[in-house]
Parts: C-alpha cells; sequence; structure tokens
C-alpha cells in the first residue's frame, strides 16, 4: 500500500531554550520515526509571533513536519497524544496532504516560490503611448513689491 503524507505544526512555548526546544523537537522526530512514520521534512520557523495570545504568551517557537506513514497506523493518534502530554505545547495541529499540498510542499523545499523577481522588465512588456503629453507651459515668477504704491 502506499503511504500517506502527513504535515504536523506545532507551537512550542517561548519561554523555552535552545536546547528544550531541540529536546522537545528530537523527541517528537523519534516518535514518528519509531511508530513506522519517514520524516520527509521537517523545518522551524524560529520565534514568531501569534495571532493572539495563548496562555498570557504573544510569541511561540513553530516548528513544522512533514512525514509519510501507513494509512492504517496510529502515528498520528500517538503524535497528538505526545503533543497533548507535553506542557511546552501551546498549540498543535497534524493534517492528511492530498496530491496537491504535497506537490506545493515539494516545490516549496526546492526554492521555487523564493526566486528573486528580475528587475528590469523586456521592453515589449513595457506600454507604449501614442499620444504625446502637452508642454508644460513656465509661470513667470516677479519679486513681490515691498514698498507701499500710492
Amino acid at each position: 500500500m502506499a503511504k500517506t503524507n502527513y504535515e504536523s505544526v506545532v507551537v512550542l512555548t517561548p519561554v523555552l531554550s535552545e536546547k528544550m526546544m531541540q529536546e522537545a523537537v528530537l523527541s517528537f522526530e523519534k516518535l514518528i520515526t519509531e511508530n513506522g512514520g519517514e520524516l520527509i521534512h521537517k523545518e522551524n520557523w524560529g520565534l514568531t509571533k501569534m495571532a493572539y495570545p495563548i496562555q498570557k504568551k504573544t510569541t511561540g517557537f513553530y516548528q513544522i513536519f512533514e512525514f509519510a506513514a501507513e494509512p492504517d497506523a496510529e502515528i498520528v493518534d500517538k503524535l497528538e497524544l505526545a503533543y497533548r502530554r507535553d506542557e511546552q505545547v501551546l498549540r498543535y495541529l497534524c493534517i492528511k496532504l492530498d496530491k496537491h499540498a504535497v506537490k506545493y510542499n515539494e516545490r516549496r523545499r526546492n526554492g521555487e516560490f523564493n526566486k528573486p523577481k528580475k528587475a528590469d522588465a523586456p521592453a515589449a512588456a513595457k506600454p507604449v503611448t501614442t499620444e504625446k503629453s502637452a508642454p508644460v507651459a513656465e509661470a513667470k515668477v516677479s519679486p513681490a513689491n515691498t514698498e507701499e504704491e500710492e
């Protein structure tokens, strides 16, 4: 049977040290691989501002895992249970990816969306105007008269 792709986003509390955050991430990776999952990609977004406060915290460490597992495996249930039990996790989301999401993630990993835009557009793409603008008339400015005229 073909494996099913999943994506899991975890928001960890911002009061963690770098070492504590890495340990939590490694424990989640280990949980995925020990339960028959294949870790495809992981991404650390770092400390990011959240849309609304959670437990009086306005920022959190975002971590994304993309993994593949057998469709009948209970890996997602075990992973969500681990997220719920961990006090360091503020929020989590696990989703099953369809073929379009898998293709999008592949393209994003390859950097197709981060390419710089070209500075100059080709001359053929620039609009051509046939009308010429009217010349601007110059205004003559005379110095103000400070003496009173009688």
